[in-house]
């Protein structure tokens, strides 16, 4: 095994997911000829907020996954869980968000996987530098 797998294939996968999210505010941006900010319009209001939603927390998390990864402390299923829960999560949130600027299954699960995958490796990173004093 090489000796980074889990984290370059969830960044990959995620990374792939950020320039869909991107390409569909590009193509709305097009379609509403709108160049800056939202132009006031709804459907471009939800995408640059599903892309940004994005943005805000997938780097953290890599970056914790990675550190996880790097540790060497963690067994590759509970690695590759996490890192399916990230990328899972943030599907189902631009899916959610996307089709209801409100409360939808999509936004909430994806929220609560999102959320999950960070505290879950930030608490395993801290007992290991904890253990490591």
């Amino acid at each position: 095994m090489p000796p980074f797998a889990v984290t370059p294939l969830y960044a990959a996968l995620c990374a792939i997911l950020l320039i869909a999210l991107s390409l569909r505010v590009a193509r709305l941006r097009g379609s509403l000829k709108v160049a800056l900010g939202d132009g006031g319009e709804r459907a471009l209001q939800k995408a640059i907020r599903v892309q940004g939603n994005f943005i805000e927390y997938v780097p953290m998390a890599l970056l914790l996954l990675f550190l996880l990864e790097l540790s060497r402390q963690a067994p590759l299923w509970a690695l590759h869980a996490l890192g399916a829960g990230l990328l899972l999560g943030r599907i189902l949130h631009a899916i959610g968000l996307s089709s209801s600027a409100g409360l939808s299954f999509g936004r909430f699960v994806g929220t609560i996987l999102t959320f999950s995958m960070i505290m879950i490796t930030a608490i395993w990173l801290l007992i290991l530098a904890v253990n490591a004093m």
